[in-house]
């Protein structure tokens, strides 16, 4: 829930043109609202630091992808190879961290 509030506020950025435009201002901040509520509940049974990195990692991931399928912005090499090592990090985190639950 929070990796997805997140990518959809950080995709309506750009549609409220400085917070200019109220309706994708409201999503972006209702949107964050949502993020930072459910990345909350995850610190009850994941420590700070793991919860971040895969919460922010996800984001990174997302919004890449919603970038290059809505937006059709395309991703150079080596774009696309770092957030394949950010998602590879994330992928380590989750199957060798003994803080994550499971």
């Amino acid at each position: 829930m929070a990796i997805v509030a997140e990518v959809v506020g950080t995709s309506a950025l750009k549609a409220t043109h400085g917070f200019t435009r109220l309706v994708p201002s409201l999503v972006v901040v209702a949107s964050y609202g949502v993020a930072f509520y459910g990345l909350s509940l995850t610190l009850a049974t994941i420590p700070v630091g793991v919860a971040y990195a895969i919460w922010s990692s996800g984001g990174i991931v997302l919004v890449g992808a919603v970038g290059w399928i809505a937006s059709g912005q395309a991703l150079a090499g080596g774009e696309a190879a770092g957030i394949a090592l950010i998602l590879a990090g994330t992928v380590v985190i989750q199957l060798f961290s003994k803080s994550v639950a499971r």
